[in-house]
């Protein structure tokens, strides 16, 4: 039996994409495409809604899908923590009901972010530069702002990172204490790097998305999620095996 899908934002470049492979899947089917004009009434009686709009737009949809017991993978950019919460308040109150949130779809960035938070306990120096084509809307990206957000959590008690002349506008924008600097050029799909300042070194954590390609695995890894989501779940990586606890434990017995 497959699972059917209405993708939000069909017509952009993420939509087309996300509706190619819900067409060429066996496990999905496509039962709307809406777009700019279309009514959001038209994703009623799908079982997912794939929201992939832009950041003024996509509360609306996610508000719209909730209300009728619809559950959303929500791939569009501009979730900031304060707009999480408000979601998760909402969600509360129809419990059988779920929101996945997908800041990048891409395994190689998810990796590299979950990199970037076990490193952001041993330096106190870090900055992100982040690169995407010139027509994104929002900077900084949904990506770099949830590499910041986990640095911030990973530290803890270490506190904030060393960011000196934060009051220049130059120095970025601050996530968690961490500056942000966002490039939008014509050239790139996208890229991060996250720079780790020590004594005598530099560390750098770097991800190219090459070509959409990239997002594919992701894109139905979040749909298939999707499928009997509860609650609100944040990022990627909590819908895939880092292998981080079993690791521990290996090093732990190792000693």
């Amino acid at each position: 039996m497959t699972t059917t899908v209405a993708v939000v934002g069909a017509t952009g470049k993420m939509g087309r994409l996300a509706t190619r492979i819900i067409e060429e899947s066996d496990e999905f089917e496509l039962v709307a495409t809406i777009g700019r004009s279309g009514d959001l009434s038209e994703m009623l009686g799908a079982d997912i809604v794939m929201d992939v709009t832009i950041p003024a737009v996509s509360q609306g949809v996610v508000d719209y899908a909730v209300a009728h017991g619809i559950n959303v993978l929500v791939g569009t950019s501009g979730w900031s923590s304060e707009r999480i919460a408000v979601l998760e308040r909402t969600v509360a109150a129809t419990p059988d009901r779920g929101v996945i949130i997908v800041p990048n779809f891409s395994i190689g960035s998810v990796l590299a972010t979950s990199f970037a938070a076990m490193a952001s306990r041993f330096f106190d120096s870090i900055e992100i530069i982040e690169a995407h084509h010139a027509s994104k809307i929002d900077s900084p990206s949904g990506t770099a702002v949830r590499t910041a957000e986990l640095m911030g959590a990973a530290r803890g008690e270490l506190g904030p990172v060393v960011a000196p002349h934060v009051d220049q506008r130059a120095r970025g924008q601050q996530v968690s204490s961490i500056p942000i600097h966002s490039l939008r050029m014509q050239g790139i799909v996208a890229k991060q790097e996250v720079i780790f300042g020590g004594n005598g070194e530099v560390l750098t954590i770097s991800h190219d998305t090459l070509a959409p390609s990239a997002y594919e695995a992701g894109i139905l890894l979040g749909l298939r999620a999707a499928r009997a989501a509860r609650g609100v779940v944040v990022g990627l990586d909590k819908l895939i095996d880092l292998g981080l606890d079993s690791g521990r434990a290996a090093r732990s017995t190792s000693v």
